[in-house]
């Protein structure tokens, strides 16, 4: 990828600045130390002389060592290099980025309400509550804050938490018991558990013994492991620091939670734990310069890159961009698409709709699998859906 490039350019970059500074401050150390040695030699020679003193000597002493150590031939070479660097990272930012980036995006019809509430949801699930606001009225989209107050509570329950203060995670936790089953979550138990170990850590045995009675005794048939090493921690009340269990009241657990709660509370409302318009522009910042480059081959052919349907041409964007399966058929070598579905023969083996229309010569008469010495019937394959 050509932002991979980009980031070892920069990083070069760096590198020879941060050598080209040590060669720099080297050189003026060494200056320094003549020049400061020659002023020791001038000052001992008027101490020890009643009468006039020459100092030519000592300084053209200085000037010899100094024009053998070249200061001005060092500090040119390294900077040099750094030039050299410096330039070639320029011309590469100036290859891929072009300052025209309209040519790299479809002239498609889209909903100003969509696009507005797409916008208006960024702002409130980061919690720029202010800015979403000013948003929704200026563009009169007031419909879209009605998400503030889900996520204005959201922020409040991990601001608590950042102060260490666990009851309003708990009390989300257990209003949305249910729910949080039905998602496979550990959450309202793991913060039972961080909340049982900071009143072991404040050096209270009869408020953990009460507080585990209550909240943590329902979970103890399932996580029955984590159970018994709670129930052992009490055993080193007030000074859990200095247990085989200290690790629970490691800082890690809190921010593991506060990532967790965060993704079940979008869970819940039915979002996604990360911001849609982050995900889909930083995913475009990445395909942006094969876009580019595209848009000027195909200029020079003559041809018109959006009226395709699938490009020529594949983008990587990294596997944190990837939500869903990508099948590519191993016979026309081509991604499939709602129009060419990708299709099971009866053998086990996976081809596109229109290589078995090929292959089959679109009638009903058998044909024989590409991969295998079985036959198969088009009637008789099923299409996968992924």
């Amino acid at each position: 990828m050509e932002i991979d490039s980009l980031r070892e350019a920069f990083d070069r970059v760096v590198e020879k600045r941060a050598l080209s500074s040590v060669k720099a401050q080297e050189a003026v150390d060494q200056i320094v130390n003549e020049v400061e040695q020659a002023i020791v030699k001038m000052q001992m020679m008027n101490t020890d002389s009643m009468g006039s003193v020459d100092h030519s000597s000592i300084l053209a002493e200085l000037k010899v060592k100094l024009n053998e150590m070249a200061p001005v031939n060092q500090l040119e070479g390294c900077q040099k290099e750094l030039n050299v660097a410096l330039s070639k990272y320029l011309k590469l930012l100036e290859k891929s980025f072009n300052p025209d980036i309209s040519k790299a995006y479809r002239n498609v019809d889209f909903e100003v309400h969509t696009i507005n509430s797409i916008i208006a949801n960024h702002f409130y699930r980061q919690g720029l509550f202010d800015l979403g606001d000013l948003f929704t009225r200026e563009c009169g989209e007031s419909d879209e804050a009605s998400l503030k107050l889900p996520f204005q509570q959201m922020y409040a329950i991990l601001e608590a938490m950042q102060a260490r203060n666990l009851e309003p995670a708990l009390s989300w936790a257990a209003k949305n018991h249910d729910q949080l089953l039905q998602n496979g979550s550990m959450l309202e138990f793991r913060l039972h558990q961080l909340q049982f170990v900071e009143i072991l850590n404040k050096g209270s045995r009869d408020e953990a013994f009460k507080y585990a009675r209550t909240h943590l005794v329902p979970f103890a048939t399932v996580h029955k492991e984590e159970f018994q090493k709670l129930m052992a921690c009490i055993l080193w009340v007030g000074r859990l620091d200095q247990s085989p269990y200290s690790d629970l009241m490691s800082s890690a657990h809190w921010e593991k939670l506060a990532e967790e709660l965060t993704h079940q509370f979008c869970s819940l409302l039915g979002q996604s734990s990360e911001s849609p318009l982050s995900i889909a522009i930083s995913a475009g910042f990445q395909g942006l310069p094969t876009l580019l480059k595209l848009t000027t081959v195909m200029a020079t052919k003559k041809q018109e890159w959006q009226a395709m349907k699938q490009l020529p041409v594949p983008i990587d964007i990294g596997p944190e961009f990837q939500y869903h399966s990508v099948f590519v058929c191993p016979v026309l070598r081509e991604q499939s698409s709602d129009e060419n579905p990708p299709m099971r023969m009866p053998c086990g083996h996976v081809v596109s709709k229109q290589s078995i229309m090929k292959l089959s010569k679109s009638s009903s008469r058998p044909f024989k699998c590409p991969y295998c010495p079985s036959e198969a019937v088009a009637s008789h394959c099923k299409q996968l859906h992924f």
